[in-house]
């Protein structure tokens, strides 16, 4: 499960921290972190969660003793989704949250990521503000007098779990007693949703149901990751396989005929079940966010139901950002992570399960029939390395071969073609360039991609 290259320096990006556990991250860390995040906020309530990792408990109990020194009050939430932590954030009127999560990467890693009072994941001028806090390691004590106070969180899902069943139609589900099987791989994701399955009557089979963070397989539910689950779920005879990733924002489909349907039909799945569901209550003119990494797909669902497809960088914050300076009705980005404003503004699993079943109800389609509707595009992926001085020469030298190309510049460099795009945007972590090209058919983008990474490579 060591397949991610390790790293021996913290990552420290706006939304967050993350390193491998007594080499490039430690409960030191993990506290000046917190305290530079607590720099940047107002007196309050700090929420602290955590997914199921072994090294979460450690992490959670360092953060709360600096929080606490520091003057802030700290509710301890326990094992919760990310998604969770966004929604227990605003409803519980904290001045901010932490959640301790290291997301898709292996075991050995553990990270922070930040919330901001209006449950969201801190945007990029915020995030700045925290990382020179840190940098400047100028942390203010309070006195004995004014130590924070510790409280636990005793009901963590109830919230969460109403927002999202107000976004279906609960008794339709519960009618069709779906079988359901979900692989959350010892993540924070079981712990709302056997919940979510009883109230929608779903006969439900959870692998991994044990929040341990003891991973059955490599936890980015990818293809490859999910092989064995992909196999195993021929046998189950469900009508739906539900995968997450451990902090549960992230969801894959593996289909009736236990075939891979994969994430980025995740959020196509429910962005055209919201827009049928707003079309249907009479609401027009509406807008929806994707990321410019997010496949076509959305972008033709939004025309298809006459809708306007506003594209932004990529990160979670970005989408949000966007989705609230335009009143979008529904966005996300396409590694599986969809977000309704209804629940919150944060990538969402559970919001993914219950209206891909709420599709399937209203639809009488299987999982496999949705994803048909649907225009299939081919992705294709790659990474250069390259010296990161060079990119703006390397978007120019990209222009130049391809010349016929809509280009935008807002997040690396994105060239539009009729029916394919291609993009390239330099590593937040690694120095390299990453290309992604998508097309109707794999041959035009792995050709896309190609052409690219030779032009890069020629480059130096």
């Amino acid at each position: 499960m060591k397949d991610e290259p390790m790293v021996t320096k913290t990552i420290i990006s706006v939304s967050g921290l993350r390193g491998i556990v007594g080499q490039s991250i430690d409960p030191l860390i993990a506290i000046r972190y917190a305290l530079a995040f607590g720099s940047c906020l107002p007196a309050g309530r700090v929420l602290v969660a955590r997914d199921g990792r072994e090294t979460g408990e450690m992490f959670a109990q360092a953060l709360s003793s600096g929080l606490m020194a520091a003057g802030f009050d700290v509710l301890n939430a326990g094992v919760c989704a990310t998604p969770t932590v966004g929604v227990l954030v605003r409803e519980q009127g904290c001045t901010g949250g932490i959640q301790i999560s290291a997301s898709h990467n292996p075991p050995e890693y553990n990270g922070l990521k930040l919330f901001g009072p209006d449950g969201r994941v801190i945007s990029s001028e915020e995030g700045k503000a925290v990382i020179e806090a840190f940098e400047k390691n100028d942390f203010q004590w309070v006195d004995f007098d004014q130590v924070g106070q510790t409280d636990s969180l005793g009901d963590t899902t109830s919230a969460h779990l109403r927002k999202v069943l107000e976004t279906v139609d609960v008794d339709r589900i519960r009618s069709r007693n779906f079988k359901v099987v979900l692989d959350s791989n010892h993540g924070a994701g079981s712990v709302l949703a056997r919940p979510l399955f009883e109230a929608l009557n779903c006969d439900a089979r959870i692998l991994g149901d044990q929040p341990n963070g003891q991973f059955a397989h490599v936890p980015e539910p990818t293809a490859a990751n999910l092989a064995k689950v992909a196999e195993d779920a021929r046998s189950f005879e469900a009508d739906v396989v539900f995968c997450q990733d451990p902090d549960a924002d992230r969801l894959a489909i593996i289909d009736e005929q236990g075939e891979y349907i994969g994430e980025e039909y995740t959020l196509a799945i429910t962005l055209r079940h919201a827009l049928a569901s707003a079309s249907s209550a009479g609401a027009v003119n509406s807008k929806v966010v994707i990321n410019c990494a997010t496949s076509r797909m959305s972008i033709d669902l939004a025309e298809e139901f006459g809708c306007q497809c506003i594209v932004s960088a990529v990160g979670e914050a970005n989408v949000t950002n966007a989705m609230i300076e335009h009143g979008a009705l529904y966005g996300g980005e396409g590694n599986g992570g969809p977000i309704d404003p209804r629940v919150g503004m944060v990538r969402d699993s559970f919001v993914a399960m219950a209206q891909t079943l709420d599709a399937m109800a209203a639809r009488d389609k299987t999982p496999s029939e949705l994803a048909q509707e649907i225009r299939s595009y081919s992705i294709v992926k790659s990474k250069v390395q390259i010296d990161q001085e060079k990119i703006l020469e390397v978007f120019d030298a990209l222009e130049a071969e391809f010349p016929n190309a809509r280009a935008d510049r807002l997040d690396g460099l994105r060239l539009d073609f009729p029916e394919s795009w291609l993009l390239v945007r330099a590593s937040n972590t690694e120095p390299v360039v990453r290309v992604i090209a998508e097309a109707t058919n794999y041959e035009i983008a792995r050709g896309l991609v190609s052409r690219a990474t030779g032009t890069i490579e020629s480059l130096g």
